[in-house]
């Protein structure tokens, strides 16, 4: 009799433990289906989710792993586009864990490493070029509000039909183009100061002609 309920107790576990393998298998298979449409349709940070949550119930999953690279690849490029190179880095460093032979996770890292490299020789010897980047940008941000000026008197004069509307949108224009001309020049003029690796500090500004058309910006 005890050796009949070791072997009823033992193919209970048996069977426990193979039920709970079909259910991983299931929610790994359903994760990863889940990751492959978002992927397809470009939800990378949703595939990325998915994917992640297969490698939880089973980390060696060959498919979940790849996914996971594959979405991970997307993110990092898209924050190093945008110059989040702490958030790109971190994303890469995790995928790399899941597919460290990943081709094209090394270009990025490699790109990523290069371009904070040289950043961080730009701010640490030129720190006005930080400045000046963050003045240009400013004066683009202005140009917007010439636009919805214009965009306003267009909008009055469809219900006023007052010609005083059109004038002051003609004006508005004039004045849009020749502050674009402007920000052309000291966009030109930012980028041969890059370039040429001149230093860009007040003495540089007051004898370099680029320098001095850019810092201060009038």
């Amino acid at each position: 009799m005890r050796s009949l309920g070791l072997l009823l107790c033992l193919l209970a576990a048996i069977g426990m433990q193979g039920c709970a393998g079909t259910v991983e298998h299931w929610i790994v298979n359903t994760r990863v289906n889940q990751g492959d449409v978002a992927l397809q349709n470009g939800s990378m940070k949703e595939a990325q989710t998915a994917y992640s949550l297969a490698l939880r119930v089973n980390p060696l999953d060959a498919r979940a792993r790849t996914g996971f690279a594959e979405a991970s690849a997307d993110l990092a490029e898209a924050d190093f586009r945008k110059g989040d190179f702490d958030a790109a880095s971190t994303t890469i460093a995790e995928a790399q864990k899941y597919d460290p032979q990943n081709v094209r996770l090394q270009a990025l890292r490699s790109t990523l490493e290069d371009a904070r490299l040289k950043r961080e020789i730009v701010i640490a010897n030129y720190p006005t070029y930080g400045r000046a980047g963050t003045q240009i940008r400013m004066s683009y941000s202005t140009l917007n509000e010439l636009t919805k000026a214009i965009v306003l008197s267009l909008k009055r004069f469809n219900y006023t039909y007052d010609t005083q509307d059109l004038t002051k949108a003609i004006q508005d224009s004039y004045e849009l183009q020749i502050e674009v001309a402007k920000n052309t020049n000291r966009l030109i003029a930012y980028r041969q100061l890059v370039e040429s690796g001149v230093p860009g500090g007040e003495q540089s500004a007051q004898s370099t002609a680029p320098v001095g058309s850019l810092l201060p910006l009038p």
